[in-house]
């Protein structure tokens, strides 16, 4: 054998050690970009889920009463490859100006959340209702499966969104989506680098 090609040996054999050695590395990061993908994905997912919800309640002919379910039912069937019937949750508020001693007040007139009673979809499949961000209600127990009891007249629960801005009467919807994702990496960090972890309950909101 020359002694010309064991230097070429020896480099083909260092690089093969180099490249076993990165490959791990290569490979996780790889999958990591793989999960970042599914991830802004998801939230795109949701981000329409959540404007076409608001422009069906709010462009709907049936009273929101009658037709919150259909709606979300609906805008939950559109969003595979997102698994919304066990791992989603949506709300819809409706929300309306109120005037009193010349101040304009937002305050919530109805709330709904995805529990299909006669479907066996959202909340009674899941088990999944993270807290509202718009209002949270405290009695989803009485009345019909998914509708909150809201307080009215002087007790009507007053929200901070588009206080002041809306005229007395005047409504607008607020659809909120969640979607707990399962990351695969919270977090990665290497040396002194460290990415941000990304909240596993995603959401979403439009207000219409």
């Amino acid at each position: 054998m020359s002694a010309a090609r064991l230097p070429q040996r020896r480099a083909r054999g260092l690089a093969a050690v180099e490249f076993a050695l990165l490959l791990p590395l290569l490979l996780l990061l790889m999958i990591a970009l793989v999960d970042v993908a599914r991830a802004l994905q998801a939230q795109m997912i949701l981000v329409n889920l959540s404007r076409e919800a608001a422009n069906l309640s709010a462009r709907g002919k049936l009273q929101l009463a009658e037709s919150a379910q259909t709606i979300i039912g609906q805008v939950a069937a559109s969003a595979p490859p997102l698994d919304m019937n066990k791992l989603g949750m949506i709300y819809i508020t409706r929300i309306m100006g109120s005037t009193s001693g010349g101040t304009t007040k937002s305050i919530v007139v109805e709330q709904y959340r995805w529990d299909d009673a006669a479907k066996n979809q959202g909340f009674r499949a899941s088990g999944y209702a993270p807290l509202s961000k718009v209002w949270n209600c405290s009695n989803w127990g009485s009345g019909t499966a998914g509708t909150c009891v809201v307080p009215t007249g002087s007790t009507a629960p007053v929200v901070s969104m588009m206080s002041g801005q809306l005229i007395d009467g005047e409504v607008i919807y607020v659809v909120e989506v969640y979607y707990k994702f399962n990351m695969l990496f919270q977090s990665f960090s290497v040396g002194s680098f460290s990415t941000p972890a990304l909240a596993t309950d995603f959401y979403s909101m439009t207000v219409f």
